[in-house]
């Protein structure tokens, strides 16, 4: 199920968790990180296929849920 152009829900990766599209990166993971300090520039070094609108997407996510 695609949540939105950047998030999606799918019961065959991390257990139906939403994650970034096309990757196995939970929203919960990159909102835990933020919420421990990390900067966008932290994430995007540690998940090179991770962009900018990713974790902005993330964050909407979270605010609408």
């Amino acid at each position: 199920m695609t949540i939105t152009e950047r998030i999606e829900i799918n019961p065959r990766v991390m257990l139906g968790k939403p994650v970034i599209r096309g990757t196995r990166i939970p929203v919960e993971l990159l909102l835990r990180k933020l919420s421990e300090g990390a900067s966008e520039a932290d994430l995007l070094d540690a998940y090179p296929r991770l962009t900018r609108k990713d974790i902005r997407a993330a964050v909407r996510y979270a605010a609408r849920r």
